[in-house]
């Protein structure tokens, strides 16, 4: 799946009040788990936090992941993880497309 077709995921637009109602947790638990720096949403300029579609999915896999005795600092090494494999992919894919575009003189992006 290419980061264009899931973007719309990424927009923080949700309230915490949806956020609620849409996982289950708390507002307190929604943000201990900002706290605890396992999500990260957008704040606008009266303060109010505004959450993406991945924001809800994270929250529900920390969720899971506590339900199962998981520890927070636990998940944030795999969230670390996964962000530097996620890294790594992207600059592997970049030097890729590099090596072609001077191979065969392709400006394509």
């Amino acid at each position: 799946m290419s980061y264009e077709s899931s973007s719309y995921k990424e927009k923080k637009v949700i309230s915490i009040g949806t956020v609620k109602d849409l996982t289950g947790l708390s507002v307190r638990q929604i943000r201990y788990y900002e706290e605890r720096n396992l999500i990260f949403p957008a704040r606008t300029e009266k303060g109010t936090r505004k959450y993406s579609f991945s924001d809800v999915e994270m929250l529900m896999s920390i969720a899971d992941k506590r339900e199962d005795g998981v520890q927070t600092h636990e998940i944030r090494k795999e969230l670390k993880k996964a962000q530097e494999q996620i890294q790594k992919e992207k600059l592997r894919d970049t030097m890729i497309r590099g090596q072609l575009n001077a191979h065969f003189n392709m400006i394509k992006r």
